[in-house]
């Protein structure tokens, strides 16, 4: 008998306070000299991000060759409930957007919206509509000087995987929700993925702990470092606990073919580490 998952988008769960090819690695990114040590940079993937009282997560650094961008989830700015989770056809705050960045100085503006774009272009593809989950957070200059784009604890991104994840590989997060309430020892996460379904759209993991409301956007590695997708919903069946993350690399390519032609992850300036 088939299943149907129950996908809830995570930022829609919560509020602050009341509490979704083409080649990805066309643009070049900048030399690893402009970026502030990891050590001490205050803008990283896995920052809190607050779209209008919207918690989330940063995912990786971006770049087309000129600006640099922060990532978020394009559901992060839904004006709609948590039962919107259809980008074509589900509400957003407009690009132009100022976007609260946990260390940074200034806020951000959200200058791409996966969600927008797709409505714009009437994109009808049932796949792509329901896991095309992707905002760029366009950082102040000042912030840049601030920003490494390593993820914490675990090093990389070494490059952006195009291929599926099979059931039982081993994937990896980061993120630092409000809900965990501070406990740093709960920030880096370690799973399996359950396989990859819809056209190559979404990758199915478990992780512990799984992800929660404040997570939304994280991004999640394979055991080579290679960043392959963005958190972008929790399943209530038929696993409970599990999540539906968006392919990174269609999720660019999109990207890519609008609007933003030379948008590339940035890799980590510190080196991949598996913690297994």
């Amino acid at each position: 008998m088939r299943v149907r998952r129950l996908l809830v988008p995570l930022a829609a769960l919560a509020l602050v306070g009341g509490l979704a090819a083409a080649n990805p690695a066309a643009a070049k990114p900048r030399r690893a000299a402009t970026w502030a040590p990891a050590a001490t940079a205050t803008v990283h993937p896995g920052v809190m991000t607050y779209t209008d009282g919207a918690q989330c997560t940063a995912n990786f650094v971006y770049t087309d060759g000129t600006s640099t961008y922060l990532g978020q989830a394009a559901h992060c700015s839904s004006t709609g409930t948590a039962t919107d989770t259809d980008g074509c056809t589900s509400k957003s705050l407009p690009e132009g957007t100022l976007v609260q960045v946990d260390g940074a100085s200034k806020p951000g503006v959200m200058v791409y919206n996966s969600w927008i774009r797709m409505q714009q272009s009437r994109e009808k593809d049932a796949s792509t509509c329901a896991y095309n989950d992707l905002a760029l957070i366009k950082l102040d200059p000042t912030d840049v000087a601030r920003t490494n784009p390593s993820v914490p604890f675990f090093g990389g991104p070494t490059g952006v995987r195009t291929a599926a994840t099979a059931v039982g590989d081993e994937v990896y997060s980061y993120g630092n929700s409000s809900l965990r309430l501070g406990i740093s020892a709960l920030s880096p996460k370690f799973g399996t993925s359950l396989g990859t379904d819809s056209g190559g759209w979404n990758h199915t993991v478990y992780t512990a702990t799984p992800g929660i409301p404040g997570d939304s956007g994280s991004g999640f590695l394979d055991a080579d470092g290679k960043a392959f997708g963005i958190l972008s919903t929790v399943a209530i069946a038929p696993l409970a606990g599990s999540n539906g993350v968006g392919d990174l690399a269609h999720e660019i390519a999109f990207a890519q073919a609008h609007g933003f032609s030379g948008l590339s992850v940035v890799p980590g300036t510190e080196p991949f580490s598996s913690p297994v």
